[in-house]
């Protein structure tokens, strides 16, 4: 079963508590018999007998029907009316039935306990100093030969209550604060583990939302892009070089269906097209013939001999490839452009060149000129990989965009 904590959680029930109520309960009953066999034992016969036989089976009764119907509150929560009601009830016939039968003194252990245990400590250790004193001057009555004593005064009649009541108070007292203490660090682990998880899971939708961008840019951004190019340089010469405008066209065709097979694969795991079945260097040269034409010629080239690749690394440096050329279609008036792939032991480097114009990389686009997307893209797939992205250019000179990721990466 749960319960409702202070925090407004739940708490889980508490096995160790149930078995300390039932030994604490079955301790209560265990006094109470033997006090009443010790009190017929020797008083039997007296006018008050009876009337002290009914008390004590009140008292046991208002005891257990306390426990059942006022049970103790949970540990860190206030204890109920019901309950204080129910102790100061269950007190005051003890000390009543005290007066008349002392053979009742430690039927206040449990008292004490129940009280220690429920009760603020404020309450809770005058509510035992005041029961240790009632069984003090029980024990001095009974020590005195009023109720069958030998009259020889025995120093553990005052000490031994003291000694035990004090211990016993100064252990629970501890132990509920030590709880507390306990209930407060728990307390702040839930609070931090729930801001952790929603701190993460803002992460994972942050870098979800990353990835989505760049994949949408440099899938179906770029292959709409380079539609549109298409498409207007087929206008442009619709009616002087038809059949100039029909390869624009038949180009624009081809782009589209291969927008529509990555935008099928996008949905479906975001890995690129062009990896399916192959491998990088394929898909690499593939990518080269397939951005070659209309005044832009693209050469591929192979250093070395790659292993197996992960999965994501090939898809960062495909995309990457991606992006760099599509920029050089857009941007660069490039006539050339090259890609190399070198595969070293522990490196794997991809190297996209162009003759194009080139552009000072310290200075800062004018407002509303910049694209956001090319750059930015590739530097985070190459970082995400575990790698980095450098930028050469000169005005005049053509650019080159180097991508190196590790083979190895460190933990």
């Amino acid at each position: 079963m749960e319960s409702t904590g202070p925090t407004g959680g739940t708490v889980p029930a508490d096995p160790d508590g149930r078995w300390l109520r039932v030994v604490m309960d079955s301790a209560f009953l265990l006094l109470l018999g033997s006090s009443l066999v010790r009190f017929l034992s020797r008083d039997q016969g007296q006018p008050r007998t009876a009337w002290v036989v009914t008390l004590f089976l009140v008292f046991g009764a208002l005891y257990v029907l306390g426990r059942l119907l006022a049970p103790a509150p949970r540990p860190g929560t206030r204890p109920t009316t019901h309950h204080l009601v129910w102790l100061a009830a269950v007190s005051t016939v003890w000390a009543g039935l005290l007066v008349l039968a002392p053979s009742a003194t430690w039927c206040a252990m449990p008292l004490l306990f129940t009280g220690l245990q429920s009760l603020p400590a404020r309450t809770a250790v005058p509510l035992a100093a005041a029961l240790t004193l009632l069984v003090v001057v029980s024990e001095l009555r009974v020590a005195r030969g009023g109720h069958g004593g030998h009259g020889a005064f025995n120093p553990n009649v005052v000490v031994a209550p003291l000694a035990i009541a004090a211990v016993a108070t100064a252990v629970l007292v501890h132990l509920r604060r030590q709880a507390a203490r306990q209930r407060v660090l728990i307390d702040d682990l839930m609070r931090t583990r729930r801001e952790l998880a929603a701190t993460e899971r803002r992460a994972g939708v942050l870098a979800e939302r990353q990835r989505l961008s760049t994949e949408i840019h440099d899938t179906l951004a770029q292959g709409l892009s380079s539609q549109r190019m298409l498409l207007q340089a087929a206008d442009r010469v619709w009616s002087a070089e038809p059949d100039t405008a029909r390869r624009h066209m038949r180009d624009a065709a081809e782009i589209t269906s291969r927008s529509l097979v990555e935008a099928r694969r996008f949905v479906h795991d975001l890995a690129p097209a062009e990896l399916a079945g192959g491998s990088l260097p394929q898909a690499l040269r593939t990518l080269a013939e397939r951005t070659s034409g209309a005044g832009l010629s693209v050469d591929f080239r192979l250093d070395g001999t790659p292993g197996p690749l992960p999965e994501r690394v090939e898809a960062a440096l495909l995309r990457i490839a991606q992006g760099a050329l599509a920029n050089v279609r857009e941007h660069a008036w490039a006539t050339r452009a090259a890609l190399t792939l070198t595969c070293l032991d522990d490196q794997l480097s991809l190297d996209i060149a162009d003759n194009g114009r080139g552009f000072d990389i310290d200075r800062r686009p004018p407002p509303g000129a910049e694209r956001g997307h090319g750059l930015p893209a590739m530097r985070v797939r190459a970082r995400q990989s575990g790698g980095t992205l450098t930028v050469e250019s000169t005005p005049g000179e053509g650019t080159v965009v180097s991508a190196s990721v590790p083979l190895n990466p460190a933990p």
